[in-house]
């Protein structure tokens, strides 16, 4: 190395090749543009899922039954044409994911216990609150109310509700598959994965700006009461069945409440042990390996501080 001299070692370093993302590496676009494809990709498919809620013009209210079920069979097409927008997005960027698509828009046996468990159960703490509140206003006790939750006369009328079957099936279904699934694969090798799964929650809660302007339609809210209900915690599809069943937590109704000084120690308790548990039940050690991490690497980052 030493009788190469200094012209010598500027050669081994001037030669020595650079990784360089996957896309350029195909001659794909650069950076920049793979962001813009990835952000039209992202709009794309919340202006779709949107726009299929009207493609059936009605004077009916959002929740009558012949609006809902029309509704289902728009939402249900959009979802499930919309891993066909990863692959127009794949092939337009050249990122090749290194895995099937299935995995990496979440489909997958590995960690589905914990992923199913730990996401519900730490939202469940959040709602400590509310939940307490529900407690308290209900006017049966626990035995009652666990003999009406496990009888199947009770889910037998819960299956024929329009309503329910959309906020707690079909809604987290097809809004999850959308906004998270497809959306998140697309944005991470743009923003990085830390920042993609902020964002994705930003064009979920575009999309449901649509409510506001229904509800005001109809005389049914406010616009001040609209706009404190019309958002939900992205997450899981449990999750947001859950956060769907529960709404946004009635702190006005808890400050008025006879027994507001517990109600308000569980609102500080469940937000402070939400914040406690956050990172330990959020860790990727506990669901697996992330397909996604194999996708920033092949795109060139493989330093992101999620997969490391």
């Amino acid at each position: 190395m030493a009788a190469l001299g200094g012209d010598g070692l500027r050669l081994l370093s001037v030669s020595r090749p650079e990784r360089q993302p996957e896309s350029a590496a195909l001659g794909g676009p650069g950076p920049g543009l793979c962001c813009w494809v990835s952000v039209f990709s992202c709009l794309s498919l919340a202006c779709s899922y949107v726009g299929s809620l009207y493609v059936w013009k009605s004077e009916l209210p959002r929740d009558h039954p012949a609006v809902i079920k029309r509704r289902f069979t728009s939402v249900l097409v959009v979802s499930s044409l919309s891993p066909l927008c990863v692959l127009l997005w794949r092939e337009l960027t050249g990122i090749q994911p290194g895995t099937s698509l299935l995995t990496l828009m979440g489909f997958r046996l590995e960690g589905i216990f914990p992923a199913a468990l730990l996401p519900l159960l730490l939202t469940m703490i959040l709602f400590l609150g509310p939940l307490m509140q529900l407690s308290m206003d209900c006017p049966c006790d626990l035995a009652d109310r666990l003999k009406v939750v496990l009888a199947p006369r009770s889910w037998a009328g819960c299956l024929t509700d329009m309503r329910w079957l959309r906020n707690q099936v079909i809604a987290p279904l097809t809004e999850e598959l959308v906004f998270r699934a497809c959306m998140l694969p697309m944005l991470a090798p743009c923003t990085g994965l830390g920042p993609a799964v902020f964002t994705c929650p930003l064009f979920f809660g575009v999309a449901h700006f649509h409510h506001i302007f229904e509800q005001l339609r109809f005389r049914q809210s406010s616009v001040g009461s609209i706009f404190l209900s019309a958002g939900h915690l992205i997450g899981p599809v449990l999750c947001h069945s859950f956060c769907n069943y529960m709404g946004f937590p009635a702190v006005c109704a808890a400050l008025e409440h006879p027994q507001r000084r517990l109600l308000l120690a569980g609102y500080a308790l469940g937000v402070g042990f939400f914040l406690l548990l956050l990172q330990p039940l959020t860790d990727p050690k506990l669901y697996g390996s992330l397909p996604l991490c194999v996708l920033l690497e092949r795109a060139g980052d493989s330093e992101a501080p999620l997969c490391s």
